[in-house]
């Protein structure tokens, strides 16, 4: 038995599918699961139940990885006292973040990142829901709503706005609502409602009552390529479509939606100096971008 064996427990335990914890280790399944065979022949133990819906930690299994993150948590103490000692951030990070703010804000601005940091490499995991800190999946997160729970250090960004969006074209086919109410008589295009990963994304419920959706995408980028390409009417947050020109605010003085962007990380990796050169920067390009995160006014 080695660390390495212990460190792919912890990710099977944290991703019970096999090839998800291969993805995440780079390695394929089948050597995932020679690799878990081998450590419960080494210990003796039966550390997984097989079920269809994944590994399963056994009462065993369940020991034998608090001892594992023990172990991981003292390991991760030892990086940060070498890394607060250097002169130099360095290393990877991993960062969650919605893909709207990860293509519209982040992603562009990483060349400044890179030129400040060149020895910090990156991992931006830009998805329709977030990576969870605690489970390893990112070293920091941008969350929609303030975490609750969990060994985390928790700072908030800033709050941001979101508007109606058309295309020039559909408003001039459709005709442009003059109320919240006048929505109901246009399409229009938002989440798919089981889909939806947090609250937050519950926009049209505060617009107006009963309004239904037409066309439904759980990417927010879909959502915007609809409305760009006329079909309709979407909720869309103002540092992603207020510099489009194909498209245009509706119902601007009428209609505004806030929500917040936090950041989380895991309190372990809070002294790293990568990880507080990523948040330094992060918190600067939203206060950089404020006008066009959060207008006073369209």
């Amino acid at each position: 038995m080695n660390w390495d064996d212990l460190k792919l427990l912890l990710e099977i335990s944290r991703h019970s599918k096999l090839s998800d914890a291969a993805a995440r280790t780079g390695l394929d399944a089948t050597t995932v699961g020679r690799r878990l065979r081998r450590l419960e022949a080494d210990l003796g133990l039966s550390l997984f139940e097989r079920t269809r819906r994944g590994h399963v930690l056994t009462s065993a299994g369940e020991e034998i990885v608090a001892k594992a993150e023990a172990i991981e948590q003292s390991a991760l103490e030892i990086y940060a006292q070498a890394d607060t000692g250097g002169m130099e951030a360095s290393g990877r990070v991993r960062l969650g973040v919605t893909e709207g703010l990860a293509n519209s804000l982040i992603a562009p601005t990483l060349a400044g990142f890179r030129d400040k940091y060149p020895a910090i490499a990156l991992d931006l995991i830009a998805m329709s829901g977030f990576a969870s800190v605690p489970k390893r999946e990112a070293d920091m997160a941008i969350m929609l709503a303030r975490p609750t729970s969990g060994r985390l250090k928790v700072r908030k960004l800033s709050d941001y706005a979101l508007y109606l969006f058309a295309s020039p074209d559909y408003l001039a086919r459709r005709g442009t609502p003059r109320t919240p109410q006048n929505l109901s008589d246009h399409t229009l295009i938002g989440y798919v409602d089981d889909l939806i990963y947090s609250p937050q994304l519950r926009y049209h419920a505060e617009i107006a009552p009963d309004l239904s959706l037409q066309y439904c995408s759980p990417s927010i980028i879909a959502q915007l390529q609809m409305a760009r390409a006329g079909l309709g009417i979407a909720v869309l947050p103002n540092f992603m479509a207020a510099r489009d020109k194909a498209l245009q605010p509706v119902l601007k003085d009428k209609v505004r939606v806030q929500r917040s962007f936090w950041l989380s990380l895991h309190e372990d990796l809070a002294p790293l100096a990568r990880i507080r050169a990523l948040s330094d920067f992060l918190a600067e390009l939203f206060e950089t971008n404020r006008d066009l995160v959060l207008p006073s006014e369209l």
